[in-house]
C-alpha cells in the first residue's frame, strides 16, 4: 500500500543491466513522486533497493518517512533545488531525523550547518545513484537543477523551479528590480538543461502542477527533454519574444509567499501536528468578537445552509492553505471548524507547509454546536439563474477573479475586485443584493463569507465561468471582442 500523499511509481527505470554487469546484480532505480496538489508540488523520493535521497521535501516529512519504510529503503541524501518562496521546506528536519547529508547551494546565505554545493559538483549516492549539480538560474539567482545518472545514462533532471512541462517557474517573485535579469537567467538555464541533457532524459520538476510559482500552467503530469525541446515556449521561441510574452502573462501570487525565503533560510524545524486547543461556543464568540479569524472548513455546499455568524469559509477540499494564507493577515490568531477531527488534521497539515504552525483552536461538530445564536446562510446558483434574475431585478455582480482572468472574458456590467484584494475594499462594494462569482465556485464561497460577515446580502454562484456563462445567455465580453471594437 502507497502512504497517503503519495503517488505510485512513476518510473522504473535501469530495467537491462549493463553488458559488464551480471544480471543478478543490476540495481533499479525508482523515481517515487511525493504530491501536493493543494500547492501545485511535488517532492521526489529516488532509490536503488537499498539507498534513497529526496528532491525539495514538504514540511510534512511524516510522509516521506513513512514512503521510505514501505518501501524498504535508508534516506542518506537530501537536496534542495532552491530556497522556496511557496512553501516551508522540510529538508532540513528530514536531514535531522535520517541522519541525512543536506545539499543546499553554497551561495545561499543560511542560518543552518548544510553540505555546500554547486555547479558540476557531483555526489554518489550509491553505485547506482550518481547526482549532478547544474546550475540554472532564473526562478531565483542561486536555483540549482540535478541531474540523475546511472551506470553512465542519464535518466533525468530534477528541476525544480526551472524547465518546467511545457513553462518554466516564474522570474518575478525577489521583486521587480530582479525580474528582467531572472528571466533571461531563466531563457539561458532551460537552453542549457536542453543542451547537455539527452532528449530521452525526463524532466522532474517541483512546480508547475497548479503552482503559482510556475509562469503558465500546463495539464502534462510527465515530459522529456525532447518533448520540451518541441513544445516548450523558452526552448522554440527566440529570447526576446519569450521573455515579452513571459513578463506579458505574469499574474499576482499570494501574499503569504513573502514570508517563505526567510523562513527557509532560518532552517525550519520539523511539522508540529498536535491537535489544537478545543474550542467550544462561548471560545467561537470571543475569538470572533476579538477580531480572530474563525475558518469553517466544510465544502462550500455545506458551509451556505448555515454557518456561524462572522465565519469565513475556506474548504478544505480545495486549495485551502494557497488562499487562507494569501488573505490572512499575517499571524492573526486562527480557529479551525471542521466537521470531523480529521477535516481540521488535514487544514493543520496544510498550514504547517506555509508557515502556519499552530492554531489558537479547533472544533468539530456542527454549526450548531459552535455558536448559542441563529445560523446564517446564503444561497447558492448558476449562471443561468443570474441570467433569469437579470431579466427582473438589478442586483449587483461581482467577479472576483484575478485582473488577468477578468480581462481575458467578464461578464459586461460586472465589477472586478480579486478575491485577494477584497478585504481591503469591503468599502467598494455597492449596497444590494450581490452575486459573487469565481471560475468554479470555490474563490465566490470565499468572497460571499467575507461579505455575509459584514452585513450584505449575497448570493453565491457556484458554477463554471467558461462552460456556463455565455451559455446562459449573459453578456460575456472577452478580450478579442474589445480589441476589434479598439
Amino acid at each position: 500500500m502507497t502512504p497517503a500523499g503519495t503517488a505510485p511509481p512513476r518510473t522504473i527505470l535501469r530495467d537491462q543491466a549493463p553488458s559488464n554487469q551480471p544480471e543478478r546484480d543490476r540495481q533499479v532505480v525508482n523515481i517515487l513522486p511525493v504530491e501536493t496538489p493543494t500547492l501545485g508540488d511535488r517532492s521526489y523520493l529516488v532509490h536503488d533497493g537499498k539507498v534513497a535521497f529526496v528532491i525539495d521535501p514538504q514540511r510534512d516529512i511524516d510522509r516521506v518517512l513513512d514512503l521510505a519504510t514501505a518501501t524498504g529503503v535508508r534516506i542518506t541524501h537530501v537536496f534542495e533545488t532552491h530556497i522556496h518562496n511557496d512553501y516551508v521546506t522540510g529538508g532540513l528536519a528530514l536531514a535531522k531525523a535520517t541522519g541525512a547529508a543536506y545539499h543546499v547551494n553554497a551561495a545561499d546565505e543560511v542560518a543552518y550547518e548544510r553540505v555546500p554545493i554547486g555547479d558540476g559538483d557531483v555526489i554518489e549516492v550509491s553505485d547506482a545513484l550518481r547526482v549532478r549539480v547544474i546550475a540554472t538560474p532564473g526562478h531565483t539567482y542561486t536555483h540549482l537543477s540535478y541531474s540523475l545518472e546511472s551506470h553512465g545514462e542519464n535518466i533525468g533532471v530534477f528541476s525544480g523551479g526551472s524547465l518546467l512541462f511545457g513553462s518554466t517557474g516564474r522570474p518575478d517573485l525577489l521583486g521587480p528590480d530582479h525580474t528582467h535579469a531572472l528571466v533571461h537567467h531563466q531563457y539561458a538555464s532551460v537552453h542549457r538543461l536542453a543542451a547537455e541533457l539527452p532528449n530521452q532524459a525526463q524532466v522532474l520538476p517541483t512546480h508547475g502542477f497548479g503552482s503559482f510559482c510556475s509562469a503558465t500552467q500546463s495539464e502534462a503530469t510527465s515530459s522529456t527533454i525532447g518533448q520540451e525541446k518541441r513544445a516548450n515556449p523558452a526552448l522554440t521561441q527566440a529570447e526576446q519574444d519569450f521573455v515579452e510574452e513571459l513578463l506579458a502573462g505574469l499574474d499576482a501570487y499570494p501574499a503569504y509567499y513573502s514570508h517563505m525565503a526567510a523562513a527557509n533560510s532560518a532552517g525550519p524545524g520539523a511539522a508540529d501536528l498536535r491537535a489544537p486547543e478545543p474550542a467550544d461556543a462561548a471560545a467561537i464568540r470571543r475569538r470572533l468578537e476579538a477580531g480572530e479569524w474563525v475558518v469553517d472548513l466544510r465544502t462550500r455546499a455545506a458551509f451556505a445552509t448555515g454557518f456561524v455568524p462572522g465565519v469565513v469559509n475556506f474548504g478544505v477540499d480545495g486549495q485551502f492553505a494557497t488562499y487562507l494564507g494569501w488573505l490572512i493577515p499575517w499571524g492573526t490568531p486562527l480557529t479551525l471548524l471542521g466537521e470531523t477531527p480529521e477535516q481540521v488534521a488535514e487544514a493543520q497539515r496544510e498550514l504547517v507547509r506555509i508557515g502556519v504552525d499552530r492554531p489558537a483552536a479547533a472544533a468539530s461538530g456542527s454549526p450548531q454546536g459552535w455558536t448559542d445564536r441563529p445560523l446564517n446562510s446564503f444561497e447558492r446558483a448558476s449562471f443561468a439563474d443570474l441570467a433569469q434574475v437579470l431579466h427582473h431585478r438589478r442586483v449587483v455582480v461581482l467577479d472576483v477573479r484575478r485582473e488577468m482572468e477578468w480581462s481575458e472574458a467578464h461578464i459586461d456590467g460586472a465589477l472586478n475586485i480579486p478575491i485577494h484584494q477584497l478585504l481591503g475594499r469591503v468599502a467598494e462594494v455597492p449596497e444590494g443584493e450581490i452575486w459573487v462569482h469565481c471560475a468554479a465556485g470555490y474563490r465566490a464561497s470565499i468572497a460571499a463569507s467575507i461579505l455575509a460577515a459584514a452585513g450584505t446580502h449575497v448570493v453565491a454562484i457556484d458554477d463554471s465561468f467558461a462552460e456556463q456563462a455565455k451559455a446562459a445567455g449573459l453578456p460575456v465580453v472577452t478580450a478579442i471582442e474589445r480589441s476589434d471594437v479598439a
